[in-house]
């Protein structure tokens, strides 16, 4: 690609993925709420506010992908999660239908499945299960996506990402995990296939305790190589076992399952 975009650039997944994804373009257009400064050579700062409708459509210009990691990307107030993940989501598809049409990947969440019971695995046809706010916008996103898809013939890769982190931080996250390495990874494939259609692809390492089965997606040639077990004992040692009652020993999207709201 000439151009690949990287929305959500300075958060967490941004940070940690930027570098490993810079072989997949010549440019990578780095946007986030305020400018980026720790550009290397092949990176450009955009700021943007998703919300911002006319702020979106010249980020997208010239892009030929887009890895959407922008927007809320947590539990919160709704005000927040509407101008970013609703009203947000529908700029960006705009945009992109605008411009284009470049192939996306959509950074969806296992909170638009929460709500599936620990010893259920499910895969990508089941009905969605939203815990809460963010996963309700989550929910509304691969909706559009399946929409502008199937009405405009936009590719898109709806990842429902359980953990993305150094390693696993909880038990629960034994399950859930998915690495920087894997994730990076998944992305080049999805840029790679000829044809990507709007596939829906669970984001987890290939962890020995899973929720999770990605055998409807085979064919993207993805194959994961880490495993959460490979931490069980540090978890063991570090972080005391939860209760046979809490929601992250009953429910797949763990404490976001509980009635209160909670930061995670």
């Amino acid at each position: 690609m000439k151009r690949l975009l990287i929305t959500g650039a300075a958060g967490g997944l941004g940070t940690a993925l930027r570098s490993k994804l810079a072989p997949l373009a010549e440019t990578l257009r780095l946007s986030d709420m305020t400018e980026i400064t720790d550009l290397s050579e092949n990176e450009e700062s955009m700021a943007c506010d998703l919300g911002d409708a006319a702020a979106v459509e010249a980020l997208v210009k010239g892009c030929d992908g887009i890895v959407h990691f922008g927007g809320k990307s947590t539990e919160g107030p709704w005000s927040v999660i509407n101008n970013a993940n609703i009203q947000g989501v529908i700029n960006l598809y705009e945009a992109a239908r605008k411009n284009g049409k470049p192939r996306i990947v959509f950074a969806s969440s296992n909170h638009a499945t929460g709500f599936y019971p620990q010893d259920q695995v499910i895969d990508n046809t089941v009905y969605p299960r939203p815990d809460g706010f963010y996963g309700i916008s989550k929910v509304f996103g691969e909706a559009v996506a399946t929409a502008y898809h199937d009405k405009f013939g936009m590719e898109t890769a709806i990842v429902r990402i359980g953990s993305c982190f150094p390693e696993p931080r909880n038990h629960r996250m034994l399950s859930t995990w998915m690495s920087y390495d894997d994730f990076a990874a998944m992305i080049t494939r999805i840029f790679d296939v000829p044809k990507l259609g709007c596939p829906i692809i669970y984001g987890a390492s290939a962890n020995t305790a899973t929720f999770w089965d990605n055998s409807n997606v085979a064919w993207l040639g993805w194959q994961p190589k880490d495993n959460g077990e490979d931490y069980r004992a540090k978890v063991d040692a570090d972080t005391p076992k939860p209760a046979p009652d809490a929601p992250d020993v009953i429910w797949q999207g763990g404490m976001f399952c509980a009635e209160d709201i909670h930061e995670e």
